[in-house]
């Protein structure tokens, strides 16, 4: 193949690709039908916590073709482009949102599943999985032999499961719960269009392509809004984060406390630890399980041991006591006493 030919089939096949990205950004029935079902699935997936139709509701979706015509019309400082992008990538929201919502008002009664409560809690780790599904979305799209990669791209950048999410939670009155899930939409938005944008700046699909190269600095300069957007999101994100390590130490840490202290007791168990923030206090709500209710004493031991919260407020701990009677081969057992006295000191 010469030099020529190869050149020509390289304009060829960057020019089918640029094609595929703009038809992309247009606005279809089908793809607003194909979005909401995908809202379907995913609030009725959502409501049954079940992960699997979670899954397919994110490959039934199509919010990620305007992405990626929108990462191209920002590189190519295309207004008219980037404007037909938003307006379809709006418009795939908007039917998401109230699809979801419909359905979320209908099942009014349904439990708030922890598969909704895990969209409420956005942090740095989904910006960076967010980008690099965009990265890998667009190198899929280059390069025809990962064109399968596209299925798990979908799934690691979901957009319908958060946007359904909150939809949900504000059929509810949930309304900081549902902010908190339209939050990890738009962090997963501005991931996967930056890294579309920065694959195609570097495989420079431009429209005209005697322009040549871009520049960094042009690069930059284009995408300024974005990546403007990208760092508060990280410092947002980054703050959001090392909440949640705190969080998640504090509450490990207090079950490991309480459970030590409750099973030095003979026959006495931690069941359950739940925490609720109420009334400028931290609620530690825990069950135990034993032959003997604990006096007010004992739980005043117990909550001294408890380590100060991570959002800087007093515990409060509330035991609820199950009382069981402890049976053996020779019938059943009193234990130690009727009552006990916790030592735990």
């Amino acid at each position: 193949m010469t030099v020529q030919t190869r050149k020509l089939s390289t304009g060829s096949e960057l020019k089918e690709i640029r094609q595929s990205v703009l038809w992309a950004s247009r606005l279809t029935w089908n793809y607003v039908i194909m979005n909401g079902l995908a809202a379907t699935l995913a609030t009725y997936g959502l409501f049954a916590n079940s992960p699997a139709v979670v899954i397919g509701a994110m490959i039934v979706a199509m919010l990620l073709g305007p992405i990626s015509s929108l990462a191209l019309g920002i590189i190519e400082s295309n207004v008219r482009l980037m404007a037909r992008s938003l307006f379809t990538l709006l418009v795939g929201i908007v039917v998401v949102c109230a699809v979801s919502a419909f359905w979320g008002w209908v099942n009014i009664n349904a439990p708030i599943t922890n598969e909704i409560l895990i969209r409420t809690a956005p942090n740095l780790m989904d910006l960076v999985i967010a980008t690099g599904g965009g990265m890998a979305g667009a190198l899929s799209l280059v390069h025809k032999r990962l064109a399968t990669a596209v299925v798990g791209v979908a799934i690691a950048t979901a957009l319908v499961p958060p946007l359904s999410s909150a939809s949900i939670l504000v059929a509810r009155g949930e309304f900081d719960l549902a902010l908190e899930a339209f939050l990890l939409t738009f962090t997963n938005i501005v991931g996967i269009q930056f890294g579309y944008a920065l694959v195609l700046w570097l495989k420079n699909l431009e429209l005209a392509p005697k322009k040549g190269r871009q520049t960094l600095l042009l690069f930059v300069k284009r995408s300024s809004i974005g990546i403007s957007i990208m760092i508060g999101l990280g410092i947002l994100l980054a703050h959001n984060l090392s909440a949640t390590i705190d969080k998640f130490n504090f509450e490990s840490h207090t079950r490991v406390v309480l459970a030590q202290a409750i099973e030095s007791i003979n026959g006495s168990l931690l069941n359950d630890v739940r925490f609720q923030k109420a009334d400028g206090k931290l609620i530690i709500r825990a069950i135990m399980i034993g032959p003997y209710a604990p006096d007010n004493n004992t739980v005043a031991a117990f909550e001294d041991r408890i380590a100060p919260n991570y959002l800087h407020i007093p515990n409060e701990l509330r035991i609820r006591f199950v009382k069981t009677n402890i049976i053996t081969r020779k019938g059943e057992s009193s234990g130690h006493g009727s009552l006990f006295v916790y030592s735990g000191y």
